[in-house]
């Protein structure tokens, strides 16, 4: 009998980093492929991005409204009951073997408990890592002491992970999934791009994603505008802005609409889009000069482009960074001086030398081959706290 395998994604962020995974799952003999979609796939606001995972060839088994027509704290919590009441009620239905969650959104912690009341065992991928300005640092933990099975992107989160008291058994290194996306997928050409994004490249541009740093009380609007600032000096110059717009986080609508703003005063120099999909997303980081913002991408992702990030505040402070991320402070100064570097002889020669800490590939691979021995009779949601102080 077919082995059911469950992925839940409800942001296309996350779809794109499962997606290679998901196809060697549902070409395999052995298992049967089950596709939930939630979140911002759903919403219209946010591209309906569940036609991109159609439009790969994929089935989705359910698709699970959640959001509401708010970006506030309450509408938030409210989406994680949303999620909570129907996806128990998805799996309870559908009854997969395991389920796959990825990462840390607000959603993903409703996804686990779904699973865990169900007694689904679960597979969390991404875990042990560290942001510090966000709620996802909680989410995360917490995802990873409800979670069966482990895969990380490098030793120092399979360490942490341990530290949580799990099983070093089932904690498995396998690197970062979007490694994964960069070596398996055929980048548009700079004239196909172009003609994809009806917009022209300038002799330099950046690639800008900022997302509200959700520990914070009401700095989003602060800090993006100091961001635009510096921004509005480099459009200035006769360069080119390409902005991704914000995720369903608290606050999210505000940097949205300043976005807008900028495109509507700039339309020559900046474009933006709310989903530009896998492919177009990945070929725009292969011709522009660096990113900035506040994006995981910018450490996860970039870093395998040889290019330049700068990375703004404390939405992702903690994770582990190439040496190819400027740090810097939200505010125009620290900006301009980050900038004034990514631009330096001496910091563009050094990016040859990146090296992704999040690895060279294969993680899809190697979660799947650890998917083809798994003996899962033996999977279970109860599991004996591994306490490092007698243990290691």
């Amino acid at each position: 009998m077919n082995k059911r395998i469950c992925f839940i994604t409800g942001t296309r962020a996350e779809y794109g980093l499962l997606k290679r995974l998901m196809k060697l799952v549902d070409d395999a003999p052995n298992f049967e492929l089950q596709i939930i979609a939630t979140g911002m796939h759903l919403s219209p606001e946010f591209g309906l991005t569940y036609k991109e995972i159609e439009s790969d060839g994929f089935r989705i088994d359910r698709k699970v409204e959640i959001l509401l027509s708010s970006d506030s704290s309450v509408a938030i919590g409210k989406s994680i009951g949303l999620a909570l009441i129907s996806i128990t009620e998805a799996l309870e239905q559908m009854n997969p073997d395991l389920v796959f969650l990825v990462g840390d959104r607000y959603e993903t912690l409703a996804c686990a408990i779904a699973a865990m009341v169900t007694r689904i065992p679960i597979a969390h991928i991404h875990g042990g890592e560290r942001t510090e300005g966000l709620i996802d640092e909680a989410i995360r933990h917490s995802v990873t002491k409800m979670s069966y099975l482990h895969f990380v992107a490098n030793e120092e989160y399979r360490t942490r992970v341990i530290q949580l008291g799990e099983s070093p058994e089932r904690v498995t290194v396998c690197g970062g999934l979007g490694v994964d996306i960069i070596q398996n997928i055929k980048l548009f050409s700079l004239l196909e791009l172009e003609n994809s994004l009806n917009f022209q490249f300038k002799d330099r541009n950046l690639m800008v994603t900022f997302h509200p740093t959700t520990l914070e009380h009401d700095t989003s609007e602060v800090q993006f505008k100091e961001l635009l600032e510096v921004l509005k000096e480099y459009v200035g110059e006769g360069n080119g802005v390409i902005f991704t717009k914000a995720n369903s986080d608290t606050n999210g609508r505000i940097i949205n609409q300043l976005i807008d703003d900028f495109v509507r005063a700039y339309p020559d120099h900046a474009i933006a889009h709310t989903s530009l999909g896998i492919q177009r997303y990945l070929s725009v980081l292969n011709f522009v000069d660096g990113v900035i913002g506040n994006s995981s991408s910018g450490l996860l992702e970039v870093p395998s482009f040889k290019k330049g990030t700068i990375n703004l505040g404390d939405r992702q402070r903690g994770r582990i960074m190439a040496t190819s991320v400027i740090q810097a402070d939200c505010d125009s100064t620290s900006i301009r001086l980050a900038l004034h570097k990514l631009y330096s002889n001496e910091f563009q020669a050094s990016l040859k030398n990146t090296i992704n800490p999040y690895g060279e590939g294969g993680a899809s691979e190697k979660i799947f081959e650890y998917l083809k021995k798994l003996n899962f009779d033996n999977l279970d949601v109860k599991k004996p706290f591994f306490d490092v102080r007698y243990q290691l």
